[in-house]
């Protein structure tokens, strides 16, 4: 609506037509994995009547390979809320340009993490030439949790964060505090399903029918007697934390920002990675606002990279405190080890989209006298061994791959078609209960050791009054 103003004091100039501003519906397209990007979506852009999300797109190939066939979803329309009754479409990432032309996109917003800046930037320019414009959401998508968050998070994936969620849930539960851990999520199959998850047991588990990645994730807190949280809706899964905890342990995926809001925020950085603290995203993001930058496995690094890894920290975040720290690899059985020929079953994300080439069950294999650690890439079949192609800087592992019922037959077979003793598994999981084996398994267990002052416990006496400890 306008009016015309007419200029009392310079009367030589034409009347002016003075507007209403006009609000414009700005159509977003959200570039996800399939968990940050869910959550972009809830907590900045679901009932925010100035964006029109019309599509996510999803790049698969972050975590479980490029595919034959490209599964349809769609984001339900019972989570997307108010002005979006058909849901909301879940395209390839391949295909972004052609989204952003069909459907007048824009904006791009990246929701993904654990990716180099030099590749953000890449889709920034394919976002940009394609006509739309590029944005990242940063702090604004953290709740606010009227119960204490204690978070954990990373500077990339690998880093050592379950074994330091796990110490600090164990020495919350010393102080007598009931301590509930929320996940990043990992949504892969019926996301209204999924919308909030609750794990309190093994069978659980089972009955959710998770992938080997989120059983890595879960289940060691669980076999602690810690309830898991995880989903696709955070402002729900918050709401059902906040009346079951005392203090809330989030505990991060990749190097993704913690959803919640923390009091106390711990950062874990790898040594053997020296620089990728600085040239990674979300991570940058992490150590720099970081009250804790935990910099673990220090006992199988190399000095030069440990201090290299302090001055990055210094340089980026000088007012965050260090804590240095050991990753400690233990196994059930040792003997088993001594004088075998071994196969090293990792961690798959660690190794893959995490850039390292072998994880604990190698550094085992070396620490209990193995003969010889077995490659086993000739044995390797469909997916399995096409990982391989897609990650060259593999050692001579087998990552525990699983995101359907397809790929963990092949992982299966892939292991019982190596000719070794011992298999190694290097995973967080029992992984026999998942994988019928044809070798003894022995299972590799890592636990964080801090070196010197401050440790966690002091970090938790520090902050004894805002946890409510």
């Amino acid at each position: 609506m306008c009016e015309t103003v007419t200029y009392r004091t310079q009367q030589f100039l034409p009347p002016l037509a003075v507007c209403s501003p006009v609000t414009m519906t700005r159509r977003t397209l959200i570039m996800g994995a399939a968990g940050r990007d869910f959550h972009d979506f809830v907590s900045t852009f679901r009932g925010n009547d100035e964006r029109e999300v019309v599509a996510f797109t999803q790049s698969f190939a972050q975590n479980i390979g490029e595919l034959d066939e490209i599964p349809e979803r769609t984001f339900p329309a019972s989570i997307a809320g108010e002005g979006y009754p058909d849901g909301i479409p879940i395209l390839p990432e391949s295909e972004l340009e052609s989204i952003v032309e069909d459907r007048d996109v824009d904006e791009v917003v990246l929701s993904y993490s654990d990716l180099a800046h030099e590749y953000v930037m890449h889709q920034a320019s394919r976002a940009l030439s394609a006509g739309a414009d590029f944005r990242l959401i940063g702090t604004e998508m953290m709740l606010e949790s009227d119960t204490p968050v204690v978070a954990v998070d990373a500077v990339r994936t690998g880093c050592g964060k379950s074994q330091a969620s796990r110490k600090l849930a164990g020495a919350l539960d010393d102080r007598g505090v009931d301590v509930v851990v929320v996940r990043e999520p990992m949504p892969y199959g019926d996301l209204e399903a999924q919308r909030v998850q609750r794990f309190e047991s093994v069978d659980d588990l089972e009955a959710a029918g998770v992938t080997i990645e989120e059983r890595e994730e879960y289940e060691h807190h669980i076999e602690r007697g810690h309830v898991v949280y995880a989903g696709v809706d955070y402002e729900a899964i918050l709401d059902e934390v906040e009346a079951e905890a005392e203090v809330i342990l989030w505990d991060g995926g990749n190097n993704e920002l913690p959803f919640f809001e923390p009091d106390v925020h711990f950062v874990l950085a790898d040594p053997h990675r020296p620089g990728h603290e600085l040239t990674y995203h979300p991570g940058e993001t992490n150590l720099r606002i970081a009250d804790y930058v935990v910099i673990n496995k220090e006992n199988t690094a190399e000095e030069a990279d440990v201090r290299t890894v302090v001055e990055n920290v210094g340089s980026a975040n000088p007012e965050a405190e260090i804590i240095h720290a050991d990753s400690v690899v233990s196994v059930d059985d040792p003997g088993a080890i001594e004088g075998a020929r071994v196969l090293a079953v990792e961690d798959g994300p660690t190794l893959t989209h995490g850039g390292t080439a072998t994880g604990a069950a190698s550094i085992a294999a070396e620490q209990y006298g193995a003969d010889w650690v077995v490659d086993p890439r000739k044995g390797a079949v469909g997916s399995i061994a096409d990982l391989y192609d897609e990650y060259p800087h593999l050692g001579k592992v087998i990552p525990a791959m699983g995101y359907s019922d397809e790929q963990v037959a092949e992982l299966e077979r892939s292991i019982n078609n190596v000719d070794c003793d011992v298999v190694l598994a290097g995973t967080p999981i029992d992984l026999s209960q998942i994988v019928d084996v044809e070798k003894p398994v022995v299972r590799v267990r890592y636990d964080i050791e801090e070196r010197g002052e401050p440790t966690f416990e002091d970090v938790l006496d520090e902050h004894a009054d805002v946890l409510g400890l």
